[in-house]
């Protein structure tokens, strides 16, 4: 037990559990705590350049890593711009623990300036939140914060530090051992769950793995189980966006990602399947389709770590609360002692083999070198050329999100960060900065949409000030591409706000910033322009010009059955003319 300022505390519980870096922005609320950082150069501090993009690079550090991501902001605006990151980590369980500024406890409630009710704000998008009040509680309320991020179903937590409390002497104190009251998530499963889970599996004709962003969670063991599992029972995979490489794409058992724009023989084998085994998913409406429709005929194990995820959306047959690494180990040890074999799943991949033909993420393109470049040429492209290097691939949210998670192949958990359950435009560009911290030494690339990326474009300028070699690879359709495509397919091509006027130049951008700036028109130019990006060494910012007006398929319809996919344009039914058609 040590005395020392509020401010101080906070930089020691940093440094206590080991925090290397923080992502943040300063203010007059918050500099007692950024004069504390200036004596400890243990900490890496990261300036934005504004503080969305502070929680997003937190996000990709976290994700990267597995470690918690840290935000350091001021209050009223700086924290109520943190506010979609933080949502968008608690949808996505990703660990960050955001650290605000609040006025002093004597003006709280005058609207004093820069005031904001931070705790009110916050407390629907958060696992937990403090406001600390006393500066003794600092100690333990820090290291109490991050153990709730971090443990259980991964997620944010807001602690806000009123100025003087920070300036305030104090006695810092660390917990021998923390036990929050109230929660205490279950980590062990259940063993007679384990064991009806094994004798439903080895029972099953038509077993599928359902897999989700809990198994990457889990940790990197969790995905090794998951493929043992896998090996021993023969059964196919699946996985959410977020669940996509805690199983290599390039096995043989890999059906491709499910769901809204996931593939014909993962959306099928779900709807056929006798058995979905659910891994750290929580049957997202992307997934699901029309609920009354969706896999009627399954029996369904649900593993999760969060007792609310289970029977929220989906009744299941049989719930397994724990680590879903945990579970999965203990699926595959009772497996062996029972002397079970893989049974003969040959009729059920007959199945599958057949919807595999459908060949549903094939396109149509020009092979000419001066033809316009396909977005999914674009980014298979981009995955021939990176095959080997371990690339870290963050995407902005749109038709260019899906068109790389459907064509860009994962083998390993911790590569591929996006945003899943909130769906923010401008996460992308900041979680590949906040990645490129955590590896300084890999390649990562940011998949973005000319319109996305322009959310957080000023990002470029961090990038510039720590000389990271951060690749932004643009599919630029000079559309908002996902909403154009909804507008033609079900508001009768009624483009209301979509096209992307007035962009900027982003070569002469990228000068600007001090980057390297590309731009590719033709098809022709694309194999050659990806390696000139990957051989500049610094930021790389390359505008890769596509097809103005394709779509993504296959695609569900909103409110459709999860089997009533559109493979392709002649699926449509609508105002599409012939040269639309022609061009997607």
């Amino acid at each position: 037990m040590t005395e020392m300022s509020g401010a101080d505390m906070v930089v020691q519980a940093l440094v206590d559990l080991g925090v290397d870096t923080v992502f943040g922005y300063p203010g007059g609320a918050v500099l007692p705590i950024y004069d504390a950082l200036y004596k400890h150069p243990t900490i890496q501090h990261i300036l934005v350049r504004h503080e969305q993009a502070a929680t997003h690079a937190a996000e990709g550090y976290a994700r990267s890593t597995g470690k918690p991501g840290v935000v350091l902001v001021t209050s009223g605006p700086g924290a109520t711009n943190a506010v979609t990151g933080i949502t968008d980590a608690l949808l996505d369980s990703i660990p960050m623990v955001v650290l605000t500024g609040q006025v002093p406890t004597t003006l709280i409630g005058t609207d004093a300036f820069q005031e904001c009710d931070t705790v009110g704000i916050t407390r629907h998008c958060t696992k937990h939140n403090y406001l600390v009040m006393d500066p003794d509680r600092l100690g333990p309320i820090m290291h109490e914060a991050f153990h709730i991020a971090t443990h259980g179903r991964p997620g944010p937590v807001v602690i806000d530090i009123p100025k003087n409390v920070q300036v305030a002497t104090g006695t810092y104190s660390v917990p021998e051992f923390i036990q929050h009251n109230s929660y205490r998530p279950q980590v062990e499963p259940d063993a007679d769950a384990i064991a009806q889970a094994i004798d439903m599996i080895a029972a099953s004709e038509r077993p599928i793995f359902y897999t989700g962003g809990g198994v990457i969670n889990a940790g990197p063991d969790a995905s090794a189980a998951l493929r043992q599992l896998v090996a021993l029972t023969g059964a196919p995979v699946t996985s959410t966006l977020m669940g996509l490489g805690a199983f290599p794409a390039d096995d043989d058992k890999w059906l491709g990602m499910l769901g809204m724009h996931g593939t014909y023989e993962a959306n099928m084998a779900m709807n056929r399947a006798d058995l979905i085994i659910a891994v750290g998913a929580r049957f997202d409406d992307r997934v699901t389709g029309r609920l009354d429709a969706f896999s009627p005929d399954s029996k369904k194990i649900h593993i999760d770590i969060d007792r609310s995820s289970i029977n929220k959306i989906v009744p299941v047959d049989l719930a397994i609360v724990g680590d879903a690494g945990r579970a999965l180990d203990a699926i595959i040890t009772g497996w062996q002692d029972a002397g079970h074999k893989a049974r003969d799943l040959g009729e059920w991949w007959r199945r599958i083999d057949g919807w595999r033909a459908t060949r549903c993420l094939d396109f149509p393109e020009k092979k000419e070198p001066g033809a316009d470049i396909m977005p999914q040429r674009a980014v298979k492209a981009l995955f021939d050329a990176t095959r080997g290097m371990d690339p870290i691939i963050t995407t902005e949210v749109g038709q260019h999100q899906m068109w790389a998670a459907q064509h860009f192949g994962f083998a390993a958990p911790n590569r591929w960060l996006t945003s899943g359950g909130l769906g923010t435009m401008g996460y992308g560009f900041p979680a590949a900065v906040g990645a490129q911290i955590a590896h300084p030494g890999r390649l990562v690339i940011c998949i973005a949409g000319e319109a996305s990326l322009q959310m957080n474009i000023q990002e470029m300028g961090t990038v510039a000030q720590y000389r990271l070699p951060v690749k932004i690879f643009i599919l630029n359709n000079e559309w908002m591409g996902m909403v154009r495509q909804w507008q033609e397919l079900t508001y009768e091509s009624r483009y209301s706000n979509s096209y992307s006027d007035s962009l900027p130049d982003f070569v002469k951008l990228a000068d600007a910033y001090g980057w390297t700036g590309l731009r590719i028109d033709t098809l022709g130019q694309l194999d050659d322009g990806i390696q000139t990006m990957l051989g500049t060494p610094g930021p790389v910012i390359v505008d890769c010009r596509v097809a103005q007006l394709a779509n993504c398929f296959p695609m569900i319809p909103s409110g459709a059955a999860h089997t009533e996919m559109l493979l392709q344009p002649s699926d449509v039914t609508g105002t599409m003319d012939d040269e639309a058609k022609a061009l997607v």
